[in-house]
């Protein structure tokens, strides 16, 4: 069971960064978050929010060629697994990382997730990021549609739309 999807536009990184700040202040230890956007759309500026808000060591930055990245936390909180499935095949190479090991102890975060790593979690958050100028511009004052789509009993009465509005 899904909870409504919603819409939040952001003007500016900084904009995106405080979006995934305040979001993180919703999650907690075995949430899973998937990314979705075309390149450049602010999936990691988004994530860099999200570790900011969960006060997490270490700069975020994309894994893409790491794959995965661990940021422990600084408050005793839950670390932030970063993972790119870009280059992945799919689920078995997913799986390959090991990830259910922390996915309990963990907030998992999936750029290029979606159709790969759905099946980590029942619950989770599906977020799409799409550039409203579309995927060609270069302009990164470019304002993102950020669409939330709560999956999963966890969220059926979280009122993100609200705290995040």
């Amino acid at each position: 069971m899904s909870a409504a999807s919603f819409e939040v536009v952001t003007h500016s990184a900084e904009e995106a960064r405080a979006l995934g700040a305040t979001l993180a202040s919703r999650l907690r230890a075995g949430d899973l978050v998937i990314l979705t956007g075309d390149l450049g759309a602010g999936k990691t500026t988004f994530t860099q929010g999200l570790g900011a808000g969960l006060n997490v060591r270490g700069a975020v930055t994309s894994p893409t060629f790491v794959i995965s990245r661990v940021h422990p936390s600084l408050v005793g909180g839950p670390v932030l697994v970063h993972v790119d499935a870009y280059r992945l095949g799919g689920i078995a190479e997913l799986d390959d990382l090991d990830l259910d090991t922390s996915l309990d102890d963990a907030v998992t975060v999936v750029e290029w997730g979606e159709g790969v790593a759905e099946a980590l979690a029942e619950n989770r958050l599906e977020v799409t990021i799409t550039r409203s100028h579309g995927h060609d511009s270069v302009d990164d004052a470019d304002p993102r549609r950020v669409r939330i789509t709560p999956v999963g009993p966890r969220w059926r009465d979280a009122a993100l739309a609200k705290a995040l509005a």
